[in-house]
C-alpha cells in the first residue's frame, strides 16, 4: 500500500507540475522566437540602411538633401494635356493631381505616366553646377590670356593648358587625318572631355552626385557622339560617299550582307560609349558605399580600420578611373570619327 501511494504521489506532483513545465517552456518559446524576430528585424533595418545610401547617392531625385544639414527642392516642369509647374515634390503631391511611385511620376487617378518629365533633378542641378564651375576656370584663365599673352601660365591656367594640349595632341590628332578638321573639330572634343571629367570628379566630393552614373546622362552624351561621327562622315565624303562605306569596297553580291553590319554597328558604337561609362562609374560608387556599409551591418569598431583602409583604396581608383574614363570616352569618339573619314586604299592604311 505504501508503495501505492508513493507512485500516486509521484503522479500527483508530475501532473501538478507538468502544466507549469508546459507554460515555462512556452515561454521560453515565445522568448526564442521574439529574439529571432528581433534579431531579423535588426538585420533588415541595416540592410535597408544600406539601400538608402546607394539610392540616394546613385538614382535620380527631384530634391539634394545634404546629410540633413540643408534640402533643396527642385521645381517639377510636367507635360500632361497642358503644363504643370510646381514648386517641389511635395506641392505636387499636395495639389493631388500627380503622384510619384518607384521614382517616377504618374497621375494620381490611374498611375499611367506622364507625356513628358521637364523636371529640374538632382543629376540636372550636377550637370549645370559641372558647366557652370567650367565656364568660370576657362573664362578666368582666358581673361588672363588676353591680359597677358606674353606671360608663363602658372597655377590653374597651366593645368588647363596642359590638359588641352594633350587632348589636341595626343587625342584628336592621332586619330583624325585631316589637321584642318581636327582643328575644327576640337571644341568639341574638349568640351566633351572637360564636361565627363568634372562630373566624374564633383561625384567624388563629399555630397556630391555622379551624373555619368546615370543611363540618361551617358546616353546622350553618346548620341551627341552618334551625330557628330556621322555627321562629320557626311560633311567630308557627301551623302552618296557616306552611304558607300556601308560597302566597305566589298563585291555587290555581298552587300545583302554588308549593309545590315554596317547599320547595326554606327548604333553599337555609341550604346558601348554608353554603357561603358555608366558602368564603370556606377560600379566605384557602389563599392565604396557597401565598405562604408559593413560598419553599419557588423555593429563593431574592429572592422574600421580595414573598412576605411579599402575604402580609401578605392577612392584613390576612383580618382584614376574618374580621368580615364573621359579620356576613353573621349578618344574612341575621335577614334570613330577618324573610321568614318578614311575608305578606299586609304582605308586600309588608316587601319
Amino acid at each position: 500500500m505504501t508503495n501505492i501511494s508513493n507512485s500516486d504521489n509521484t503522479q500527483i506532483e508530475h501532473n501538478n507540475h507538468s502544466p507549469n513545465q508546459e507554460h515555462i517552456a512556452a515561454d521560453s518559446s515565445h522568448t526564442h522566437n521574439a529574439e529571432a524576430h528581433s534579431a531579423e528585424a535588426h538585420h533588415e533595418g541595416e540592410g535597408n540602411i544600406m539601400i538608402t545610401m546607394l539610392q540616394e547617392h546613385l538614382l535620380d531625385h527631384h530634391s539634394y538633401n545634404f546629410y540633413n544639414v540643408f534640402q533643396i527642392d527642385f521645381p517639377v516642369i510636367l507635360y500632361d494635356d497642358g503644363f504643370h509647374l510646381y514648386s517641389s515634390m511635395k506641392a505636387m503631391e499636395a495639389e493631388g493631381t500627380f503622384t510619384e511611385v518607384h521614382h517616377q511620376i504618374v497621375r494620381a487617378e490611374n498611375h499611367l505616366a506622364t507625356k513628358m518629365d521637364f523636371s529640374i533633378t538632382s543629376l540636372v542641378f550636377f550637370q549645370w553646377l559641372s558647366m557652370l564651375i567650367l565656364f568660370f576656370m576657362f573664362f578666368s584663365s582666358g581673361r588672363k590670356y588676353k591680359k597677358d599673352p606674353n606671360k608663363a601660365p602658372s597655377g590653374l591656367q597651366n593645368m588647363l593648358e596642359v590638359l588641352v594640349l594633350y587632348v589636341r595632341d595626343e587625342i584628336i590628332r592621332p586619330n583624325i587625318p585631316s589637321v584642318k578638321l581636327s582643328d575644327q573639330l576640337s571644341p568639341y572634343f574638349l568640351a566633351l572631355f572637360f564636361f565627363i571629367l568634372a562630373m566624374n570628379l564633383i561625384g567624388l566630393l563629399p555630397g556630391g552626385h555622379t551624373a555619368t552614373g546615370n543611363l540618361a546622362v551617358t546616353a546622350g552624351l553618346a548620341i551627341t557622339a552618334y551625330f557628330v561621327i556621322n555627321g562629320t562622315a557626311i560633311w567630308q565624303n557627301g551623302f552618296w560617299g557616306w552611304i558607300k562605306e556601308f560597302t566597305g569596297g566589298a563585291p555587290p553580291f555581298i552587300w545583302i550582307i554588308m549593309i545590315p553590319i554596317e547599320i547595326l554597328s554606327m548604333f553599337t558604337k555609341p550604346f558601348a560609349l554608353t554603357v561603358r561609362l555608366f558602368a564603370n562609374m556606377t560600379a566605384g560608387h557602389a563599392v565604396i558605399l557597401s565598405l562604408i556599409g559593413l560598419i553599419f551591418l557588423l555593429q563593431t569598431l574592429a572592422v574600421v580600420p580595414v573598412v576605411t583602409a579599402f575604402t580609401l583604396f578605392i577612392y584613390g581608383l576612383e580618382l584614376l578611373v574618374a580621368f580615364i574614363q573621359a579620356y576613353v570616352f573621349t578618344i574612341l569618339t575621335a577614334v570613330f570619327v577618324g573610321l568614318t573619314l578614311a575608305h578606299g586604299e586609304h582605308s586600309v592604311e588608316h587601319h
